[in-house]
């Protein structure tokens, strides 16, 4: 072996998960004392594999139940074609192949993507996880990125100051169901800055530096950013994943309590079958319990610790937080405590989801829901609408959004009185919802005006419901103009676009005589009289759209 070996040592730097604070995995590399033993390595595949191994065998030596990161250059990959003696060193470590994942580091430049992509697959269905490291700082095409669809890719801090980029790397990992780290954080700004654009995950000198024994406590400023909108659905349940202490279903009784007691924050055992599946479920108080009974001990210390364990709860890897809660609901009270386990496509456990950690998220995002209500309405404001047109534009899906609006409101407002102002915007609201039925997303975005975000098809319900339906304000009768813009795929950038391509159109319909629609499209000139005007102001407005449209 080579003389380094006299030399070398090995440092070992957390991953936290923005969302709970908690450290979620553990990286392990190299640090060498003399000479620029990575360099070597980056040459030398053989020497890589050597180093990606002794890294594994170094953690395992100190940490028994964070899932790790271990570093590999792409070429070594793509050169050996897998890493036997990696697999080796895990299985004699009695830890299982998904509880380590393998950050594949560029240059990626002259490495054969073909066999990089078949190396991958190999390791993958030996049960590792696969992380793309150094995006943004280095040189992984983008097209290789998406067919080494890793579970995890790593950003460079440098990024942060591009939050379109970090939002972008967001969406891209959301369509290859994987999550987003930074590396390289090193201030509470680049924290704040990493919430916001989206990051899942992050480590860095702020949480805790690299460090001979792996740090036992981690750094997390106290005043976190809330996090980014996240669809009603509820949030990814990949973004509170906590580690999972896992053991063989062979396992004693003696063996769980060794690892409980030597645990103070494990609060529940996985028993799993050589692939990684679970099978039985051990919570900490029950088991404990049992346990300290009279005779307790002599019963089940020797004995299979799966008689002592439930069957397992479980979700898939894309579940959401509200399919984590119906999974708590179902059986005992004496369970709504335990670990739900996520499980990927092959059924391995990839951590746990504990409770505490889903509801306080959950009733976050709903105290956060109800502080954008309008009070008079309690519709969204215009954050919740335009949050779901960005969502729409990023997956390509056409949209129409509508704006509509009280003619003469403040007239209105000041011959009826305000009481019967704000009622006639209640009922409008109430229309509005009613018409759409869940099928479209309506927002009061203040005043008299409403945001409605529908598929074109939804429009004529929409209409019969709000224009074709007589309206009055204490005695007086009013119109109301609504304003469409439908946006297909490409034609608009974001929000903001179809924002400024909405609003000449409500200018349109204000100067309409009656109840209007004007209708136009996104990315041709003109607009369509609907509703309103009478013939002649159709006529003329049928004009001007000849007029404006290119020949």
């Amino acid at each position: 072996m080579h003389s380094w070996t006299d030399t070398l040592r090995f440092a070992f730097q957390p991953l936290v998960n923005l969302r709970t604070g908690a450290v979620a995995a553990l990286e392990a590399f190299a640090r060498p004392e003399t000479g620029d033993i990575l360099a070597e390595a980056r040459r030398d595949p053989v020497l890589d594999r050597a180093l990606a191994v002794s890294a594994l065998r170094a953690a395992m030596r100190k940490e028994r139940l964070l899932p790790l990161h271990v570093n590999v250059f792409a070429a070594t990959l793509a050169d050996l074609g897998g890493l036997t003696p990696l697999h080796d060193a895990v299985r004699a470590a009695d830890r299982g192949p998904w509880e380590v994942t393998l950050d594949v580091v560029p240059p990626y430049t002259h490495v054969p993507h073909r066999a990089l992509l078949e190396a991958v697959a190999a390791l993958r269905e030996q049960g590792f996880r696969i992380s793309a490291d150094g995006v943004g700082d280095g040189d992984v095409p983008l097209r290789l990125l998406t067919d080494l669809s890793p579970d995890l890719v790593k950003l460079d801090a440098s990024l942060l100051a591009r939050p379109a980029a970090v939002r972008a790397m967001r969406t891209l990992c959301e369509g290859l169901d994987a999550l987003v780290a930074v590396e390289g954080v090193e201030t509470e700004g680049q924290y704040a800055a990493a919430v916001s654009a989206g990051a899942q995950l992050a480590q860095g000198e702020l949480f805790a530096p690299p460090a001979r024994l792996p740090a036992a406590d981690v750094y997390v400023p106290p005043s976190a950013p809330a996090a980014p909108p996240v669809p009603r659905a509820g949030p990814p349940v990949r973004e509170f994943v906590r580690p999972a202490a896992v053991l063989p279903v062979t396992a004693s009784a003696g063996q769980v309590r060794a690892l409980l007691t030597g645990s103070p924050d494990v609060s529940g055992v996985l028993l799993v079958d050589q692939a990684g599946r679970p099978v039985r479920s051990v919570h900490r108080s029950r088991f404990l319990l049992s346990m300290s009974g009279r005779y307790g001990h002599a019963l089940y210390a020797d004995r299979p610790a799966a008689r002592l364990g439930d069957a397992p709860r479980t979700v898939g890897a894309d579940a959401t937080g509200w399919e984590v809660l119906d999974v708590v609901a179902i059986g005992g009270r004496d369970r709504t405590s335990d670990d739900v386990a996520v499980l990927d496509g092959h059924g391995r456990c990839v951590g746990v989801v504990r409770l505490a950690d889903l509801v306080r998220a959950l009733a976050e995002s709903r105290v956060e829901e109800a502080a954008g209500l309008n009070p008079l309405t309690r519709l969204p404001g215009s954050d919740a609408i335009t949050g779901e047109v960005d969502r729409r534009i990023a997956d390509g899906r056409p949209f129409a959004l509508s704006w509509l609006d009280i003619d003469h409101f403040k007239k209105v407002n000041d011959g009826a009185g305000f009481a019967a102002g704000d009622e006639l915007i209640r009922s409008v609201g109430r229309a509005l919802t009613g018409a759409v039925a869940g099928q479209a997303r309506v927002g009061h975005i203040g005043g008299d005006d409403f945001l409605v975000l529908a598929d074109e098809e939804t429009l004529g319900a929409l209409v019969a419901a709000v224009l074709d339906a007589p309206w009055s304000a204490g005695g007086w009768p009013v119109t109301l103009s609504l304003a469409t813009v439908v946006c297909g795929p490409g034609s608009v950038h974001d929000h903001r676009q179809a924002a400024a391509r909405l609003a000449p159109l409500k200018q349109a319909a204000k100067a309409l005589d009656g109840a209007s629609w004007v209708l136009g499209r996104a990315g041709l000139a003109g607009h369509e009289v609907r509703r309103g005007g009478g013939a002649d102001a159709s006529a003329r407005a049928g004009r001007a759209a000849a007029v404006e449209r290119p020949r």
